[in-house]
């Protein structure tokens, strides 16, 4: 079984005046670090929400020209025995890259094999 993991990573960055500059630093910092071994895992922004009151929230909380981002890097693991088994992989594989970067497991989904819709003649005459 193959399986889609997604990951939160809480990226640091220093130096910075605003959240957009934060995540652009952030994907960029973090890219580097996971290529050229990981070159295949996905970077987007974090989704985050406040616990209180469920506003959408910035991924960069800026505080003192410094920040933490909250980054989601998804990677599709092959041939598993179980979702758990494909979490850990995904955190090993990923945490190995980003040291001393905190993460977490958001979403582990079944890849489905994709059917072949044609029925091989090729021929519809």
């Amino acid at each position: 079984m193959d399986c889609r993991v997604v990951v939160e990573a809480a990226v640091p960055v220093y130096d910075v005046q605003s959240a957009d500059e934060a995540v652009r630093i952030a994907i960029s910092k973090t890219g580097e670090m996971l290529n050229p071994d990981l070159n295949y895992v996905e970077i987007e922004m974090g989704h985050r929400s406040c616990p209180h009151c469920g506003e959408e929230m910035e991924p960069a909380f800026v505080a003192a020209d410094e920040s933490l981002v909250a980054l989601e890097l998804a990677m599709t693991v092959f041939n598993v025995e179980r979702e758990e088994h494909a979490s850990r992989i995904a955190r090993k594989e990923i945490g190995q890259r980003l040291e001393n970067i905190p993460l977490d497991v958001l979403t582990v989904d079944v890849v489905e094999e994709e059917e072949e819709t044609a029925d091989g003649n090729g021929d519809d005459a």
